[in-house]
């Protein structure tokens, strides 16, 4: 195609400001999980303005569609919609306006880079020999919807052939790229416990069954099944993130609930932890005279990186920022995210792209009140969204 890096650039440079304003306005107002109905109308009103068809699914989705003038493959492209349940602490003046709802994982950076992005390739639809579908995905950081877009077609009508996906890292500056072939993010699989015993006055504990005691021991308990029952080259990580339990501070409670999340790097370890981890809770319950009731989720498959697409957004990258500012990562993440869903069904490459500013004396991470990205990142993240898909699409 004759469509060069530089010019790429050219236009993603100027439309620098029309990203940084939508930005913020998406920042300023968050929506969280499956209640992004502002965000989503902001994004299909774009999308419609380009003369890119747009479909809605599972609520607040939204698949964008922009057919290229000549045959060829289709692409999809991934941005999520959701904010988090965080009170924002920046003291920017662009800070979120909604009380306890914010954009710490720069999920609006994200989407208004993607739009950036459409805007350039919309200008060259007669140029591209095939299809790019925009997936912009609810929910990505509560129940996965990823997974109900899949499950609403999104991968058909035309059907996808290979999806990408760029998350911003406020660990690197601006101007780089990470990106690693094979699994590179946990399959996570959140569980509740709950302990039922039989309640008694503090001061006779010898009439009941303490939970409490008994969630304190389990807690202490699952940790050695990463720390004596695993391979310490074996990347397990097991949380507990909530310990609900009692009324007074004189009553020995007859219930607790703990919850929490065991993450894994998928394959028969996912399985194998998890039964590990009943026999443990059960264990320990029975020695302390409880019932445990066990639940464990089937969540996020984690994210494995195709090789081939992998060294497709290598190309890319380089492309655009220079090989110097190309980063291979030598280790998979224990985070997770559910763009595995889409690369479970076709190839697909999922890579971070720093946010950073060189200048910035910390470096908050995301999920913190005090994330912050740098709107400088914005041209790039559009000019290699398109690079990547003018490189699939023309390779």
């Amino acid at each position: 195609m004759g469509i060069s890096c530089d010019a790429l650039k050219r236009e993603a440079d100027a439309l620098g400001g029309r990203m940084t304003d939508l930005y913020r306005i998406i920042h300023q107002n968050p929506e969280l999980g499956r209640e992004e109905m502002q965000t989503s109308v902001l994004v299909e009103r774009r999308l419609h303005a380009l003369g890119i068809e747009t479909v809605r699914v599972d609520g607040t989705g939204l698949i964008g569609l922009l057919s290229g003038g000549r045959p060829g493959r289709t692409v999809a492209i991934r941005s999520e919609l959701d904010a988090l349940p965080i009170t924002e602490e920046t003291g920017l003046p662009w800070a979120s306006q909604t009380p306890g709802v914010m954009h710490a994982c720069g999920h609006d950076f994200h989407i208004a880079a993607l739009l950036g992005a459409a805007q350039i390739l919309a200008g060259h639809r007669e140029e591209l020999p095939g299809a790019v579908k925009f997936f912009f995905q609810p929910d990505e950081e509560g129940d996965g919807g990823a997974e109900a877009m899949i499950a609403a077609g999104c991968m058909e009508n035309p059907q996808v052939d290979a999806v990408f996906a760029l998350h911003c890292d406020s660990q690197l500056p601006v101007g780089t790229v990470s990106v690693m072939e094979g699994r590179i993010c946990a399959a996570s699989n959140p569980f509740r416990i709950t302990l039922r015993g039989r309640g008694a006055h503090g001061a006779r504990p010898e009439e009941g069954n303490d939970v409490i005691v008994a969630g304190a021991q389990i807690i202490n308990a699952i940790q050695t099944i990463v720390s004596r029952q695993t391979s310490p080259t074996e990347p397990v990580v097991i949380s507990v993130g909530t310990f609900h339990s009692g009324t007074a501070a004189n009553v020995l409670a007859a219930e607790a609930k703990l919850t929490g999340i065991i993450r894994t790097l998928g394959g028969p370890m996912r399985e194998e932890i998890q039964a590990r981890f009943r026999a443990v809770v059960s264990s320990v319950a029975a020695a302390m005279g409880v019932e445990a009731e066990i639940g464990i989720e089937e969540s996020y498959p984690g994210i494995i990186n195709h090789g081939a697409m992998t060294r497709l957004v290598r190309r890319s990258a380089a492309k655009v920022l220079g090989e110097d500012h190309v980063l291979l990562g030598h280790r998979p993440s224990m985070g997770t995210d559910d763009f595995g869903y889409f690369s479970h069904h076709v190839p697909g490459c999922y890579y971070q792209l720093g946010t950073a500013d060189p200048d910035w004396p910390v470096r908050w991470p995301d999920h913190s009140p005090q994330f912050q990205i740098s709107e400088r990142a914005l041209p790039v993240a559009a000019a290699l969204h398109a690079q990547i898909v003018l490189d699939y699409l023309g390779g």
